[in-house]
Order: structure tokens, then C-alpha cells, then sequence
């Protein structure tokens, strides 16, 4: 038996585990990730970033990689309305959803951890988890042989069916899927009278999508007369082209299926996101309808958010308890995943008359600004605040009420040596950031308990919100938002 030891070990290697991984190797903190699976699947579920998701790429200094593969479309939807939602109205310098296939996030990703040195062991299936007061000791099979490892901490980044959430004992309640739509890759030989395409009627519904590879497009078919299929069942390219056509009245002329899937709309999250020194992260602590394109994007945003927090633990820069607020800040964020997908699928599920009135009647209710961007910040994850300080305030300073734990976006700063900088430039390593204002040179500088763990500067917003000017200096998580400030 192969034995190891590491500060972390993240089974799971999909783009959650490796996103961890990264946020963690920054800081010099020991990972290996266990992933079952010899190759990277080819196959992307998800095709899409939105706009946090690309800012949490951009506070690490990875969102160009993902630009240069990915195109920009300045718009979402929900539930596949008629109106779709106008993300170029948000305050970011990422005001689009980023069109880019899962299997592309998964390689750039991998491509940082391997350059981070985090060791991702593929082929390695986990079959045994033993939590002890300082470690936790994991075993499986794999590399031709069996393996231990003993890690500080263990993450479960392993998706619905989690080995290491069944190995912990942690609960999974929720709803079993009452539906199934199928999905299909395809080329089209028929031109699409727009370049995504919905149809929603009696018969079901379709949306059709180009996979941003020149040649295929995706079709999610929502067959009125199919929906009752078991998941278990193979689709059929005779069966999703009848369908297509029957919503449609064409089929587009789909031909060389690339993947042919049938997927539901299970809806659980996990009961705890801790338990001990074991965390759960990305769809092993939450699964849905892939409504809206967030599962993928709600994962990385977990994943940002536990890393930083056992880097501070791990590096003795941080209380223990600082790990319950994962709990605490990102259970929250995922019902409220929960319950915007729900919403969804009644609206999706609309091959009633009923239901065609409320699409239509939901659909008008979008046209206006206000509506939109409430649902825009939803889906691109810009209302999720934590409004309870992660730790005691340092001296001077304090956790200002409606600011507190909210993100700033990437603002420019005009440093000292005259330079601008954007914001997020200054935040790649992962630490924490105090913010001065040329302003407040004359102050004390507030003493940061954590001042290993902190990057100063000094500078002038550019722009950005006001409440930033009505303070001398701002403390900021790693992970971009407001986490103290003290009084101009």
C-alpha cells in the first residue's frame, strides 16, 4: 500500500476540486487531488461563466486565459424566457455571460494546478474515509495497487453520487427527479433563424445553441410526451429528433451526434457543508436542474470560498472556527440555488395552457429594467453578501453595516508611484488587502492581526461605488469583498 501525507486532499478532479486546488497551492499549502477517472471527459454539461465566476478568475489572475477560449454573449436567461437577461447593465468589468465548454474550464484549470505543483492523481477511486482528532486518513485503489493518504483536511469536490459525503455520514435529503429531458450535440445542416434558438409550446419545449466550436450545437429538448422516460434509458437520436421536430415542425437537419444524454430535475443539498476536518463543495453539497447555467459556476464560488479559509487556518494565520463560516456564508447561497431552480423548472414545465400564459405573463414581466437585473444579479450570483464578519474587527476598524461582506468590483486605483492599477491585480496571491487612501496618510495604520497574511497599498479609487470614497481605508477578503473599514 502506497502511503502519503498532505495539508489537504480534494477528491474530485472536475473544475471545483481543481479551482480548490489552485487556491490553495498559491499559498504553499500541500494538495492532492484524487480523481476517478483516467482522462478529462470530453463531454461538457455546462457551457457557461458568469459574470462572479469571472471575477473570481480575475482576482487569482486567470481570467484572460478563459477569455482567450470563451465568447462574451451580454446576456442570460431564466428558464429559457423570451426575454433574456441583460447582463451588460451590472457593475463589472465582466458585464456577459463568457459561451465556453466545460471541458475547456476543466483544462485550463487543470493547466494552473499542474503549474502550482498540486499532485492530481487520476484513476483513483476512494472507498474509505476515518476521521481521527488531527487528520483524516482516506484509502482507495488505484495506480495498480491501494492507496492511503492522511490529510489535514478532506474535501469532497466529487459530485452528486460523493463518496466522501456517503463516507462521512452526511445527509442528502431533498426531492427525486419527477422529469427528464433529453440533451444532444449535434451539427445542424439547416440554418437556425437566430443563433440561439427557444421554442416553447403545448408540445414542450427546445433550445438550441451553438458549443462555440464552429461546427456543433447543443439541443435541450423538453418533450411533453417523453418527459416520464427513465433516466436510466438511453436517448436515441431517432427518439430527440422525432421530438425536436414535433416542437419545431423541423429538425434542422441534425446529423453526427457527438453526445446524447438524458438528464432530471433531482433537487438535494447536503444537511452540513463540515463535518469535522471533512468539507463538501460544488454539486457534492448541492444538486439541481441545470436551470440557468449556475451549478458549474456556484462550485468555483465554494470552492474560492473554503480555499482561502484553510489557507488561513493552515498557514496559523487564523482561529479554527474561521472553517464554520463556509458553512455559515455558502448553505445559504445553495438554497437559494435550490429554490431559484425549482422556480425554473414550473416555468420551464409549461406545455399546459397555464403554463404558456405564465411563461408569456413572466416573459413581459422581464422587459422591465428593474425585473431583469433583480434576476440578472441572481443568476450571475452579484446578490449573494455575507453580512457577518469572518473574524474580530481589527483595532480601528469595523464591519460597516449593508457593506460588510459584499464584492467590489475591479475597480481602478491610482497608486502612489502615479501607476493604475486594476484592483483584482493586487489580490492574485490570495491574501487579504488593506486599501489606504493617500487621504489618511496621516493616521495610524490600522494593525491587521493577520498583517502576514495582508498586502497594503496605498491609493485613489478610480471610480467604482461611492461608499468606498466615505472611508480611509478598506480591509478586503481574499476573496474581494468588504470585510472591515475605518472611518475617513
Amino acid at each position: 500500500m502506497r502511503k502519503a501525507r498532505v495539508d489537504v486532499a480534494i477528491v474530485g478532479g472536475g473544475p471545483v476540486g481543481l479551482m480548490l486546488a489552485c487556491e490553495l497551492a498559491i499559498a504553499g499549502v500541500t494538495v492532492s487531488v484524487f480523481e476517478r477517472r483516467t482522462q478529462r471527459v470530453a463531454q461538457s454539461r455546462a457551457l457557461s461563466l458568469h459574470p462572479r465566476s469571472l471575477e473570481v478568475l480575475a482576482l487569482r489572475g486567470l481570467a484572460e486565459r478563459f477569455l482567450a477560449r470563451g465568447q462574451p454573449l451580454p446576456m442570460g436567461h431564466y428558464a429559457a424566457l423570451e426575454t433574456r437577461l441583460d447582463f451588460s447593465v451590472l457593475d463589472t468589468a465582466f458585464p456577459f455571460s463568457l459561451f465556453i465548454p466545460q471541458a475547456v474550464t476543466e483544462a485550463l484549470l487543470e493547466e494552473r494546478a499542474l503549474e502550482l505543483g498540486v499532485a492530481l492523481h487520476r484513476g483513483h477511486h476512494v472507498t474509505g474515509l476515518e476521521q481521527l482528532p488531527d487528520e483524516v486518513r482516506l484509502e482507495g485503489t488505484g495506480g495498480g495497487g491501494t492507496f492511503r493518504t492522511e490529510a489535514r483536511y478532506v474535501v469532497g469536490a466529487d459530485g452528486a453520487r460523493s463518496a466522501v459525503r456517503t463516507l462521512a455520514g452526511i445527509g442528502f435529503p431533498g426531492t427525486e427527479a419527477t422529469m427528464s429531458l433529453m440533451l444532444g450535440d449535434f451539427v445542424l445542416t439547416e440554418p437556425l433563424p437566430r443563433p440561439a434558438l427557444t421554442v416553447s409550446n403545448p408540445r414542450g419545449l427546445l433550445m438550441v445553441a451553438p458549443l462555440g466550436d464552429g461546427l456543433h450545437h447543443r439541443l435541450v429538448v423538453m418533450a411533453a410526451d417523453r418527459m416520464q422516460v427513465p433516466l436510466s434509458e438511453p436517448v436515441t437520436v431517432e427518439e430527440l429528433e422525432r421530438s425536436v421536430r414535433h416542437i419545431a415542425g423541423t429538425s434542422f437537419g441534425l446529423k453526427s451526434p457527438l453526445w446524447l444524454s438524458r438528464f432530471g430535475n433531482e433537487t438535494r443539498q447536503a444537511v452540513a457543508y463540515r463535518t469535522g476536518r471533512v468539507f463538501l463543495a460544488g454539486d457534492a453539497a448541492h444538486v439541481h436542474l441545470p436551470a440557468g447555467g449556475q451549478g458549474l459556476n456556484v462550485g468555483l464560488q465554494d470552492a474560492m470560498n473554503l480555499g482561502w479559509k484553510l489557507v488561513g487556518v493552515l498557514r496559523g494565520l487564523a482561529p479554527e472556527p474561521l472553517l464554520d463560516t463556509y458553512q455559515h456564508e455558502r448553505h445559504p447561497v445553495g438554497a437559494a440555488l435550490l429554490q431559484n431552480t425549482l422556480s425554473q423548472t414550473a416555468l420551464l414545465d409549461a406545455a399546459h395552457p397555464e403554463g404558456q400564459a405564465l411563461r408569456a405573463a413572466m416573459s413581459r414581466l422581464l422587459t422591465l429594467p428593474a425585473a431583469n437585473r433583480l434576476l440578472a444579479e441572481q443568476i450571475s450570483a452579484f446578490d449573494v453578501a455575507y453580512p457577518d464578519p469572518v473574524l474580530p474587527a481589527p483595532p480601528g476598524m469595523e464591519a460597516p453595516a449593508g457593506w460588510v461582506g459584499t464584492r467590489l468590483p475591479d475597480v481602478s486605483l491610482r497608486c502612489e508611484d502615479g501607476a493604475t492599477r486594476p484592483l483584482y491585480s493586487l489580490m492574485h496571491e490570495g491574501k487579504w488587502l488593506l486599501l489606504q487612501r493617500p487621504a489618511s496618510q496621516g493616521r495610524a495604520s490600522p494593525e491587521v492581526p493577520w498583517a502576514r497574511w495582508t498586502s497594503t497599498v496605498t491609493a485613489e479609487p478610480a471610480g467604482g461605488p461611492e461608499v468606498l470614497r466615505q472611508w480611509s481605508s478598506v480591509l478586503l477578503r481574499p476573496d474581494g469583498r468588504v470585510g472591515y473599514a475605518a472611518r475617513a
